[in-house]
């Protein structure tokens, strides 16, 4: 039977499990956005040392073993490199997990009015249940980029003082025809609409509730309703990350998938010392929506640092980028579904995620008969059994549900094309891709644990 991590933890561990847990709520509450996570990223990277390879090549420096760079992909991705006693060529632990979470983004043109209410128009991003953003708080964060090149950064909704955004549901007394629909028909698509205003401009005949409104948005922001064309946008749930239970044993949040794996990868990242083997701590974009794109996980960004960094120490060619790949490990970090006993039925008996029960490694992913997955090798399997152990690390497996019931997917086959040995492993979590998301403070410690464990296992 799996441990339950909270039985085997002192005192002072247990003061480690709230702390790490109170860092990452503050985490989580201010990085809404995939922008906001790679800028409070590599503010906490700088402060550990960690250099901008741009830089490096600009000014044509050299790098050593133990030297620490990053790569900042359009502000949506970031990688983090501390470079190793071992050279490149004879591959990297890699610490992958992705930064962008399932939302509302605002259309090119979303700004209109009807019934004399102004509304933003929207297009869900990654997979939602539609019903479930319907009558909550909202937040906007994001840019509004102006073709003289300035860029104007957007967050209301989370300050005290702010207002905040909602999408009006129909009410009870006549919903008897929408009270037969699917759950996936209750809400359409094209009616998550935000409500952002009803005053009218007085001296306005047309539109005047959407004069109004982009008046107060000239005035406060500085942008015209023809700069919405260049702008991203991004219609968030609004309210801190909190503890959640009478023992405060879990955290409610928005964006635990997947921020839960990045920052609790980044963590170890910044804290590993004296590598042998080089540590990578791979954050990135577009990966619920298929990692298409630049800043996606198909891009060749990533390749193209590690290229710039073998360079810069005099040890790039083509052959050993290929080897530095393929030689490497990673463990692509992203959630799993723990079990919940209100939803049984969907669960794998004897194959599920529990909660407080650590790290989860899901051997493979995919659905139906696997497809789609990335499926580890039992040799590696062993090898990372043999790494946790030596740290006491805490760790459990798992399937998502039940055969036939549905599955997913994650950036681990895309590395995995490289020919190195890649494995799905991470937190689980309940609701998962709903506005607000579940997860014990216990396997986020657990997994902290487990991650740095694996950036220092020197393989032979």
């Amino acid at each position: 039977m799996m441990k339950n991590a909270w039985t085997t933890y002192d005192e002072n561990q247990l003061k480690e499990v709230m702390s790490l847990s109170d860092d990452y709520m503050t985490f989580l509450s201010k990085g809404k956005t995939e922008r906001k996570c790679v800028s409070l990223i590599l503010e906490e990277a700088k402060k550990h040392g960690y250099k901008d390879i741009n830089e490096i090549i600009k000014n044509k420096e050299s790098l050593k073993p133990q030297d620490k760079v990053y790569m900042n992909m359009m502000n949506k991705s970031v990688a983090l490199m501390h470079i190793g006693n071992r050279p490149i060529e004879e591959g990297m632990n890699i610490l992958g997990a992705h930064i962008d979470s399932p939302r509302l983004d605002l259309k090119q043109n979303p700004l209109y009015e009807d019934g004399e209410i102004a509304y933003f128009d929207t297009h869900y991003y990654g997979g939602v249940k539609k019903y479930q953003w319907v009558t909550i708080p909202l937040a906007i964060y994001g840019v509004v980029c102006l073709k003289d090149g300035s860029t104007i950064e957007i967050e209301v909704g989370d300050k005290e003082e702010d207002p905040v955004f909602v999408i009006s549901d129909l009410l009870v007394h006549l919903s008897a025809d929408q009270m037969q629909k699917k759950a996936s028909e209750v809400i359409e698509g094209e009616n998550l609409n935000v409500t952002v205003g009803s005053i009218p401009l007085n001296e306005e005949e047309k539109e005047p509730v959407k004069a109004n409104i982009l008046k107060l948005l000239k005035n406060k922001y500085g942008f015209e309703e023809e700069d919405f064309i260049s702008a991203e946008l991004e219609v968030v749930p609004s309210g801190k990350a909190r503890s959640c239970g009478f023992d405060e044993s879990m955290i409610l949040g928005y964006g635990h998938d997947d921020r839960i794996c990045a920052y609790t990868s980044l963590r170890a990242q910044l804290e590993a010392m004296n590598l042998e083997r080089t540590g990578v701590c791979l954050l990135v974009d577009k990966e619920e929506v298929g990692s298409n794109g630049a800043t996606g996980m198909k891009s060749k960004f990533f390749e193209n640092f590690v290229a710039e960094v073998m360079n810069a120490m005099n040890c790039y060619n083509e052959l050993a980028l290929k080897r530095a790949f393929i030689n490497s490990d990673m463990l692509s970090s992203d959630v799993s579904a723990a079990h919940d006993p209100i939803y049984a039925s969907v669960s794998s008996p004897r194959n599920q995620a529990e909660f407080g029960k650590g790290l989860v490694f899901n051997k493979y992913t995919g659905s139906r008969g696997k497809s789609g997955c990335n499926d580890a090798n039992a040799e590696y399997l062993a090898q990372l059994r043999a790494v946790m152990d030596k740290d006491n690390v805490i760790y459990q497996t798992s399937e998502l549900g039940k055969v036939d019931q549905g599955g997913g997917g994650t950036i681990a086959f895309i590395l995995a094309n490289y020919g190195m040995q890649v494995i799905d492993c991470g937190i689980a979590l309940h609701n998962m891709h709903a506005p607000f998301e579940l997860a014990s403070k216990a396997d986020i410690y657990e997994a902290k644990k487990g991650y740095a464990a694996f950036l220092k296992y020197n393989k032979q």
